[in-house]
């Protein structure tokens, strides 16, 4: 165990944690427009359970993508989308309509299909970080799941206060994103990837989706 408390297991943790934070503000807010028509006590029943079966879908979805990112070329195909989840992240104004169920087995339901549809940027961010570590991402989904229920409201007005927080979001998932290309076992088979050329990679790609997603962003 003492092992798993080295520095880039850290790293990646706290990344995991700042990605799912970044990527789960929107589903907050679904989580709370499918909930807005149940009295008040019911509420907190939907949002919970709703919440917990969405986070178990998607630790369940994390797990099954960090053992397929382990088949050759898929690293690479995850790691392309990452950088698009990246550039929409930054660049899409995002719309949050949902319908409302007046009842409570509805709005459960409502909650984990709406999050289950929205959370596939989460799981390939996170299961990009992880590098195959199941208990990592076990350890980032838990740290997150409180978070997501009882602050993530708090965190979107923080984004809205400061919008550098999406550009660092984006710019770790360009990183990660780097990693995923330039570690697949497809092009490590073949190439001798150094550190040097591995971080080159991140680097480049990082700094290239940001400033393109910025361009954008300008002139859109």
């Amino acid at each position: 165990m003492e092992h798993f408390f080295t520095m880039e297991t850290l790293w990646n943790l706290a990344a995991i944690v700042f990605i799912d934070l970044i990527l789960a503000g929107d589903n907050a807010l679904v989580i709370g427009m499918a909930a807005r028509n149940l009295p008040r006590g019911q509420q907190k029943r939907a949002i919970f359970w709703g919440t917990f079966g969405a986070i178990f879908i998607r630790a369940v979805s994390t797990l099954v993508v960090v053992w397929l990112l382990r088949i050759p070329a898929l690293m690479i195909t995850g790691g392309v989308l990452l950088l698009w989840i990246a550039y929409k992240l930054i660049v899409e104004e995002k719309q949050h309509e949902v319908d409302a169920p007046s009842g409570l087995g509805a709005a459960i339901r409502t909650i984990v299909v709406a999050d289950g549809v929205m959370g596939i940027d989460n799981v390939m961010g996170i299961a990009g970080v992880a590098h195959g570590n199941m208990l990592l991402v076990l350890i980032g989904i838990g740290i997150t799941i409180p978070i997501i229920i009882w602050g993530s409201t708090v965190f979107i007005k923080l984004i809205e206060r400061y919008p550098w927080l999406i550009y660092a979001g984006g710019g770790i998932l360009a990183w990660t994103a780097g990693g995923m290309i330039s570690g697949d076992s497809l092009l490590t088979g073949h190439v001798a990837v150094t550190s040097a050329m591995k971080w080159g990679v991140q680097l480049v790609l990082t700094v290239g989706l940001l400033g393109v997603a910025w361009r954008q962003k300008q002139t859109g």
